[in-house]
């Protein structure tokens, strides 16, 4: 099983360094923040497995954080915080966190927390793709082993770039995926050019699957954030 990668949001260096120590000890792939812009920056930039989150940020709110990233992603989000009412802990799972954590703690009890998460993660991973790797949306088919996609039961004809896109929002399907995100997964970089390239990719991509773009059945646009595959029931 494949370590997640963990963004570490934590403005307390002492804190934050027993955490990322902890985590390199146990060969967990980290990202940092120390506030709470940067960490919805690296949240939409690099989509991480799960997020370690204190409340107590320099320049917002943790929950504030927490509303955000919720609005266009459901990557679990594991509060770490020195405020232990029931309040506090109460504000923050009906923001969106998924679990609790009060300081001080110890790092047995993070590491547990961190792979009961990784193994809910891998369990919806599972269900997500079937055991022979396809993916069944609707009319929309596609086979990832086989590189192929195919709409009410006729191949698709699309473009390595296409193909890429459809991919990377069939395995997010329902949640917001953001142009820096799909960029940086496509050319491996975030520039401007590229979210313009994207919009132009995304186009022909829509052609080929909304048989009326108008009334977009497979693929919504968020307007200034990104794209979302629509599960269809």
């Amino acid at each position: 099983m494949n370590k997640p990668l963990i963004l570490v949001v934590e403005d307390d260096s002492s804190v934050r360094n027993l955490i990322t120590t902890t985590l390199k000890t146990n060969d967990y792939r980290h990202l940092i923040a120390e506030n709470g812009e940067k960490a919805i920056f690296e949240a939409s930039c690099h989509n991480p497995d799960i997020i370690l989150l204190d409340l107590g940020l320099p320049d917002m709110d943790g929950v504030q954080v927490i509303t955000k990233i919720r609005s266009w992603s459901n990557l679990p989000i594991i509060v770490i915080s020195a405020r232990s009412e029931d309040h506090d802990k109460i504000e923050a799972l009906d923001a969106g966190a998924d679990d609790y954590l009060t300081k001080p703690f110890s790092v047995e009890e993070l590491l547990a927390r961190i792979r009961v998460t990784q193994r809910r993660l891998s369990l919806m991973t599972a269900e997500m793709i079937s055991a022979n790797s396809i993916f069944i949306n609707g009319q929309l088919r596609i086979d990832y082993a086989g590189g192929c996609s195919y709409l009410n039961d006729q191949e698709l004809h699309l473009t390595p770039i296409e193909y890429k896109l459809l991919c990377l929002l069939s395995k997010n399907v329902g949640k917001v995926l953001t142009h820096t995100f799909l960029t940086q997964n496509i050319w491996g970089r975030s520039w401007d050019n590229d979210v313009a390239s994207l919009r132009v990719f995304m186009a022909t991509l829509r052609k080929k699957l909304e048989p009326t773009p108008e009334s977009p059945q497979y693929i919504q646009t968020h307007i200034g954030v990104g794209y979302r595959m629509i599960k269809i029931e």
